[in-house]
């Protein structure tokens, strides 16, 4: 079955971006792929920042990046850029950490006047990163995402449609072996 993983950075507790990925790894899950979510802000800060070596924590989740096939790395932007949490974690991988790997940059801002920092801030770091493909990003605005009392996002129809042709490009831009043995694979 083909590994989805979903990296989210945001620094707040309640976070709309986190929000967003959950309603995108609940839709892949949906279509059979084995999604999961690797909350950065719930890493180890003193590893995440070098004062003490890595531990078992972050060394699982770095792990999680090696064997994903496909990654949705998703941030918040704030002052045109993404977080400085995920520029930390993603520091901590290897040259080629995405190497052979399909990513989905997903983005929440509060104005269309950030949309541009998918791709000249982060589509740069990925590709250094050696990431196979990074597809077209998608940007959302945060007053499209509501959360519910149970967590999970509310989205306004116009958004979750994009958000979900987003997830459809990513779905078809996945090496044609690993999309393959996921749509052959038993639910």
């Amino acid at each position: 079955m083909t590994h989805i993983l979903a990296v989210s950075a945001s620094p707040a507790g309640e976070s709309r971006t986190a929000a967003l990925v959950q309603h995108a790894i609940d839709r892949l899950s949906l279509t059979g792929f084995d999604a999961g979510h690797l909350v950065v802000r719930e890493l180890p800060a003193e590893e995440l920042l070098g004062i003490r070596r890595p531990g078992p924590v972050l060394r699982h989740a770095l792990e999680d990046v090696a064997v994903a096939d496909g990654l949705i790395v998703a941030t918040p932007v704030y002052t045109s850029a993404y977080t400085g949490l995920l520029k930390t974690f993603l520091d901590l991988l290897p040259r080629s950490g995405l190497a052979g790997k399909t990513v989905l940059p997903l983005a929440t801002g509060d104005s269309y006047a950030q949309v541009l920092a998918i791709d000249y801030a982060l589509r740069p770091v990925l590709t250094a990163l050696r990431a196979r493909h990074v597809v077209g990003g998608c940007y959302q605005l945060e007053d499209d995402i509501a959360r519910r009392p149970d967590g999970s996002a509310q989205i306004r129809p116009e958004a979750e449609l994009r958000l979900f042709d987003a997830i459809d490009a990513f779905i078809e831009a996945l090496p044609a072996s690993t999309a393959a043995r996921s749509a052959l694979s038993p639910q």
